[in-house]
């Protein structure tokens, strides 16, 4: 390949490459920018304290129970086609969800909104591992868009609480319209269409997979309500459980499953799939109830509370764009240890907090080991997650990797829900939001160590090392003998 063509080849990855991560930010923003808005939106809304929390389970949910049947389309109609639409969706429906004008009408627009991500997501990833050759070009770039899941998630409630003080919470939706037309274009132009494959859709697979996800979420979250001895939230716990069980028997016998069976035989991805639930549950649960807390108990207006998340926010940035430098040196493994260990000192030392804690001392420097742990965490998971999976997969391993980050979100914080009414019997006001707030950090805290613990017993090290000399090798050998036609995107 002569020097101009290797340029125009690196600049058509690069683009491709910043249209995938803009995209992928453009829906991490939106789960965490909500959230610094929520006590707007109940106010103006006039939601429940429990139902508040399905203006973020009800697109988690979506997102999640659609994320593998997205995959697969994706596989089968072209990654790009998928890609487009999926934004198409995701841009309509956040237009919807800023004119919403009752809970009802948001829910259903969020739900809209989630199946539109579970298109656009897998998509994103899968079009990294086609665009993309295995070994250290693949890695930094699955780096630079694990970052994002880190910078995103912290900037949002920056952004969302800057947007709800100035100006509304429906700004933040809006924003997606001219944003999500720009990337359409942009992908029309430099993203290149991937091979469709002949197939069918997994539909039984989706369905009982989203609603046994939904039951499951929906007894979990009315359980803090009614008790857990309420038949309703009893009856739609079995059915959840049926469900989620009749969708793995559905996946051992379908000819072509949404979730091939076959990706969890590897220890190390089972591990990074676990350890990726258990931490963005944490994580989920810690954003959600801090922004409650700073507004409710501490008398932060929604602009103050998006500032406090800054020092998380600023050093999640440093180590998200340092990991594609230092996991050659250390290890995917080595990294991923030390963000976990950083994040889960950082939700034991704010769960030392009172009324009285100063932010300095008190908070700031916690959230910024928070930040560091979100930082070196996100990224060596994804990598772990999609190890050694064979290219017709790829879209199945991108959309698993998404699930486990949906069922953290939405499943961890219905479980945090019913931790937080813990021991509240008799509560009032600050008191009762003070008091569950407490609970909340002790179970985020409990999530972090069970994820540190699954990393250190199950996911390998110098996995990435192996990977990556291993790739370095096959291209040595083939240097020679490759056309400079399949160095090009398809």
């Amino acid at each position: 390949m002569d020097m101009t063509s290797a340029t125009q080849l690196s600049s058509r990855k690069t683009a491709v490459l910043a249209i995938i991560i803009v995209s992928y930010l453009m829906i991490v923003l939106d789960i965490s920018i909500v959230i610094t808005g929520l006590p707007k939106i109940r106010d103006e809304l006039q939601f429940g304290d429990a139902g508040l929390s399905w203006v973020h389970s009800t697109y988690t949910l979506a997102f999640g129970g659609f994320l593998l049947l997205g995959a697969r389309a994706g596989d089968i109609l072209g990654r790009r086609r998928m890609f487009m639409t999926g934004l198409a969706i995701f841009t309509a429906a956040s237009v919807v969800i800023g004119l919403a004008p009752s809970p009802a009408w948001l829910l259903a627009a969020r739900a809209v909104q989630g199946f539109g991500s579970a298109i656009l997501a897998p998509a994103t990833l899968a079009l990294i591992q086609t665009h993309f050759s295995e070994g250290p070009e693949r890695t930094r770039a699955v780096a630079y868009y694990s970052s994002v899941a880190g910078i995103g998630a912290s900037f949002g409630m920056v952004l969302g609480g800057l947007l709800a003080g100035w100006l509304s919470w429906r700004v933040g939706f809006f924003i997606n319209l001219p944003i999500g037309i720009a990337l359409m274009l942009a992908a029309r132009k430099y993203v290149g269409e991937t091979e469709r494959r002949t197939g069918e859709f997994d539909l039984a697979g989706a369905v009982t997979s989203t609603l046994g996800m939904t039951a499951l979420v929906f007894g979990i979250v009315r359980s803090a309500e009614e008790g857990a001895h309420d038949p309703l939230t009893l009856v739609t716990l079995v059915l959840g459980l049926l469900l989620l069980i009749a969708f793995v028997i559905n996946e051992r016998r379908a000819s072509q499953p949404i979730m091939p069976l076959r990706l969890f035989a590897s220890r190390e991805r089972v591990g990074a799939y676990l350890a990726r639930v258990l931490f963005l549950a944490a994580m989920i649960g810690f954003f959600f109830f801090f922004t409650h807390y700073l507004q409710g108990v501490r008398g932060f207006d929604p602009l103050a509370s998006g500032l406090a998340f800054i020092p998380a926010t600023l050093v999640n940035f440093v180590a998200a764009i340092s990991v594609p430098r230092l996991t050659p040196r250390f290890g995917n493994r080595r990294l991923l240890a030390f963000g976990l260990i950083s994040a889960l000192a950082g939700m034991i030392v704010i769960g030392q907090i009172s009324a009285d804690t100063s932010y300095l001392f008190g908070m700031a420097l916690p959230l910024m080991l928070i930040g560091l742990g979100q930082g070196f965490t996100l990224s060596p998971l994804t990598v772990a997650g999609i190890a050694g999976v064979a290219p017709g997969d790829a879209g199945a391993a991108g959309g698993v990797v998404n699930v486990a980050h949906q069922l953290g979100n939405s499943l961890g914080l219905s479980v945090l829900v019913v931790v937080a009414a813990i021991g509240a019997d008799g509560l009032a006001g600050s008191a009762l939001l003070a008091h569950r707030v407490d609970n909340v950090l002790i179970g985020c805290t409990a999530l972090l160590a069970l994820a540190l613990t699954v990393v250190a017993l199950v996911v390998r090290p110098q996995t990435v090392g192996r990977v990556e000399r291993s790739a370095t090798a096959r291209s040595r050998a083939c240097q020679n003998c490759r056309s400079p036609s399949l160095d090009v995107a398809a």
